[in-house]
């Protein structure tokens, strides 16, 4: 009986994997042994060939590349006659296929700052070049948002305004008053201070809920275009919109992480195979992308070396680290409970003295704006240097920042609205004095709804302007002292890192700040698509000019994924304030869209009852049980369908681990013997 190091596979000319490496010898240039040998008089395997009745599905075959085209060729050669129905079915299908890839191809080619991201995560890693793509996906998802709003409420509203028509209210009741035009002269300079704070011009304009009226276009007597209604569900659909592309994004990163098993084998194994992009052209594309292989690399081996020191410790030793982490977490819950009291403090201000005019006036009306920004910059850099003491692993360290500064980024925009809704329905008592007669504050809001877009548009403008003053007045200046000026206090400084957890929570941020204030300042979203698209180019510019690689790197694959789950807790902060704003407070009566009517969502059934009798009846069939208990069982099926697929691709994937460690283990037996063959020869 001959061992299993003696035999070989002859069959095809390839030798099996327990073959004795000893015996491999270097075939000569002659030699048939080059090429495959395939067995024409055999019939080919119904897992080779017979299952493979698609090109896809014959590159999933583990055999080289010569022997595929030659499977290929007996494949074309016992391929049945085929009717012209089957024909063109065939035909048809491999025409949408190649379109498909050829459409993922040029919108590839077209694909935003497709060179700048691969430069980027070329010299600083992956990580950093996570933050710039999440940036560009925010200024896609942000400009389609204003292209949905632009076609149903912006252009109907220019298109279908009535010549001459005000929107200020003329009648002489006290919850009419409302009159936002400056009357006689205006000095120059208050244009300017007008720009920044939305009032004077610009609270009558599109930017604005007040510029829009509760008029209906009819045409020949019959229901044309109702604007309040189209208002209401551009937003609703503006939230769900954004919603589904959160989702579908989370998705795709989501089978990155499950693909890798969160495990550092895992992600090294897929650098290591599937890591290499063949399409690279030219030393600078190859260089970059030797670079990024590196920098993930560089972050696993991190990770190993922390988990192996933590490993290592000694009970007495862990008892104090985790003393330690708690210790610093309780120092940054103070730092974010004073941040938040400083931020109340700053609101209520500067709402009881809004009538102050002039730069003074300019002062007060951004002071919650310079409050928030200045605890969302001071504290997050407290809490990333906690972090560091708090020794974790780079990983789980950008996650614990960005829960911290998700916390109080969140939290601070919520103390504002909050704020804002105590003094606009007194507190939520509609009984008081200020607001008994119009259930809501008139008298310092007589169009409330527009008073809070103007809140999130001096945000929004205000962490724009911040940003270009760090970049001029901060990171150039420190790099400029930096290099010419020799001395242990600047080498002490050095050139700053690119911290992405405090940028990626300036995006989440910026982003919840326009899903709060979309409902009341429509033009809100492009207004952010110009700002992330400015931010990009500031943010490359001090990266590379300004910025070292990070001496820590961090794993890119779970943090994108923890990206995406902190865009949407802001996405569920701003449908909290939506659904508020809609159900429950009262909207003005002098302004807006939705007068005269006790909520806004009562425009939803009063415009229903408006409609035919049979789309009545229709849309009451979709609402009813006879309707929505079938559907709701046809959900439950497909999504316990889901579930069972995903349990089952989940054990065939620990199954196919299971089976690459076995193949492991096989070759390193198979090692030790042939050593022990070459020691005993020896």
């Amino acid at each position: 009986m001959s061992s299993p190091l003696d035999r070989s596979d002859s069959g095809n000319g390839f030798y099996s994997d327990q073959e004795s490496l000893r015996l491999r010898r270097a075939p000569s240039r002659m030699s048939n042994q080059n090429y495959p040998q395939y067995n024409w008089r055999s019939n080919p395997s119904d897992d080779e060939v017979g299952n493979a009745e698609s090109p896809r599905e014959l590159r999933t075959l583990a055999r080289p590349m010569a022997q595929k085209k030659a499977l290929r060729q007996v494949q074309q050669m016992r391929m049945p006659v085929s009717t012209s129905a089957k024909s063109w079915t065939h035909n048809k299908t491999k025409s949408l296929h190649k379109l498909k890839s050829n459409f993922r191809e040029f919108l590839y080619f077209f694909s935003l700052w497709r060179k700048s991201l691969q430069k980027i995560g070329g010299n600083f890693g992956g990580g950093v070049e996570s933050y710039f793509l999440f940036l560009r996906f925010l200024v896609v998802l942000n400009f389609v948002s204003f292209l949905l709003i632009a076609g149903f409420v912006i252009v109907p509203s220019l298109v279908f305004r009535s010549a001459g028509t005000s929107l200020n209210s003329t009648d002489d009741g006290p919850c009419m008053k409302y009159n936002p035009n400056p009357q006689g002269l205006v000095v120059f300079y208050e244009f300017f201070l007008h720009l920044l704070s939305g009032q004077g011009f610009m609270e009558d304009s599109l930017m604005f809920y007040g510029y829009y009226n509760n008029n209906t276009a009819m045409e020949e007597g019959r229901l044309f275009y109702n604007l309040p209604l189209a208002y209401l569900f551009t937003a609703v659909f503006y939230f769900a919109f954004c919603l589904c592309c959160i989702i579908a994004h989370m998705g795709t990163a989501a089978r990155v992480v499950v693909a890798t098993g969160g495990s550092t084998m895992g992600n090294y194994s897929l650098i290591v195979f599937t890591g290499w992009d063949y399409g690279c052209l030219g030393d600078q594309a190859t260089k970059l992308k030797q670079k990024n292989i590196y920098y993930r690399l560089q972050v696993d081996l991190e990770e190993e070396r922390i988990k192996k020191q933590a490993a290592s410790l000694t009970p007495w030793r862990r008892v104090a680290l985790y003393s330690l982490r708690v210790l610093m977490f309780l120092i940054s819950i103070g730092l974010i409970v004073a941040a938040f009291y400083g931020i109340f403090v700053a609101t209520e201000f500067s709402q009881k003295n809004n009538e102050k005019t002039g730069i003074l006036g300019l002062f007060i009306e951004y002071l919650p704006s310079m409050v928030i920004t200045a605890g969302n910059f001071l504290v997050p850099l407290l809490c990333d240097q906690i972090a560091l003491i708090e020794k974790y692993s780079p990983s789980v360290t950008v996650v614990v920042a960005l829960l911290r500064a998700v916390v109080l980024r969140m939290v601070s925009l919520g103390v504002l609205l909050f704020t804002l809704w105590s003094q606009i329905t007194c507190d939520g008592n509609t009984e008081a004095m200020d607001c008994k007669m119009c259930q809501y504050n008139v008298d310092k809001y007589p169009c409330w709804e527009t008073r809070v877009g103007q809140e999130m548009y001096k945000l929004t403008l205000f962490d724009l302007l911040v940003t270009i003053a760090l970049l001029v007045l901060v990171e150039f200046p420190r790099r400029m002292v930096v290099d010419n000026w020799s001395s242990k206090l600047s080498q002490l400084v050095g050139r700053q890192e690119f911290v992405v957890p405090s940028n990626v929570l300036g995006l989440v941020y910026g982003q919840t700040v326009v899903w709060t204030g979309a409902l009341f300042c429509p033009l809100l979203p492009l207004i952010n698509t110009v700002k992330f698209v400015f931010l990009f180019y500031c943010k490359k510019i001090t990266l590379f000019y300004n910025c070292r690689p990070a001496l820590k790197t961090f794993r890119s694959t779970t943090s994108t994924f923890f990206f995406l789950v902190v865009l949407l807790f802001g996405w569920i902060l701003s449908l909290v304030v939506m659904i508020y704003s809609l159900a429950v407070i009262h909207p003005s009566m002098a302004c807006g869209p939705f007068r005269f009517i006790p909520t806004m969502w009562q425009i939803v059934p009063n415009s229903f009852y408006s409609l035919s009798k049979v789309t009545q009846e229709f849309l009451f069939f979709i609402g009813s049980q006879a309707f929505s208990i079938p559907l709701f069982a046809l959900s439950c099926v497909v999504m316990f369908y889901f579930i069972a697929l995903a349990s089952i691709y989940g054990r065939s994937v620990a199954m196919l681990k299971a089976q690459l460690k076995l193949k492991g283990h096989d070759k390193q037996f198979l090692v030790k013997q042939i050593e022990k063959m070459k020691s005993s020869s020896l």
